[in-house]
This record gives structure tokens, C-alpha cells and sequence, in this order.
């Protein structure tokens, strides 16, 4: 699943080895940070995602689920503070958009 907050792009799939954790991944470690500032994180350099943390499922729902309780914009993109991460979510928006339009998916 990814997750695009307003302060980070997640990527978090299961955890081969354990099925109560989850693998939260990012391509940057203030991502992880901003959303799981506890967890404990390490890196793996050749992966797509090199930062990386294992949490508890609960937790990482409660914490997904406590932000979208919290959430206070109108705008998600307008309520994005960092400029990188800004224009990387405006240029999913466009991808997305033209993806997508009339009713039906475009992309085949």
C-alpha cells in the first residue's frame, strides 16, 4: 500500500518473515520519521525503498488511522510543507489524471 501523507510517501507491504509486523519503506528517512518517529529503522542501500522499519500492524494502523482522524485541510497537496515532496505528489496527481478521466481508465 502506499500512503501519501503530508509529510511523507510511504510504502508499507507485509513482512515475509513475521505476520504481525509490517515493513514501512521510504526513500527518504524523514518520512518514516515524520509518521513513526519511534520506530527503529535501518537501511537496506540496493532497494528501492533503503529506509526501512518493521512495526507491529497495530500500531501501524492506529497511527494511520489516528492521522486521517486529524486531518484540518481542504487541499491535501496545498497542505504539503516540503517543496520536493509537493511536487512529487502534484506530479502523481497529473499522472493519475491522465490516467483516468471520462469514467474509465486509459492506461491499458
Amino acid at each position: 500500500m502506499w500512503i501519501c501523507d503530508n509529510e511523507g510517501f510511504l510504502s508499507i507491504v507485509k513482512n515475509r518473515n513475521d505476520e504481525d509486523t509490517l515493513l514501512v519503506r521510504a526513500r527518504s528517512e524523514e518520512h518514516i520519521k515524520n509518521v513513526f518517529p519511534y520506530c527503529e529503522m535501518f537501511t537496506d542501500a540496493g532497494a528501492d525503498y533503503p529506509y526501512r522499519a518493521y512495526i507491529n500492524r497495530d500500531e501501524v494502523a492506529e497511527v494511520i488511522a489516528m492521522r486521517l482522524a486529524e486531518i484540518d485541510y481542504t487541499n491535501f497537496k496545498d497542505s504539503v510543507v516540503d517543496d520536493d515532496l509537493h511536487d512529487a505528489y502534484v506530479n502523481m496527481w497529473q499522472v493519475m489524471w491522465s490516467a483516468y478521466y471520462d469514467g474509465r481508465w486509459k492506461v491499458q
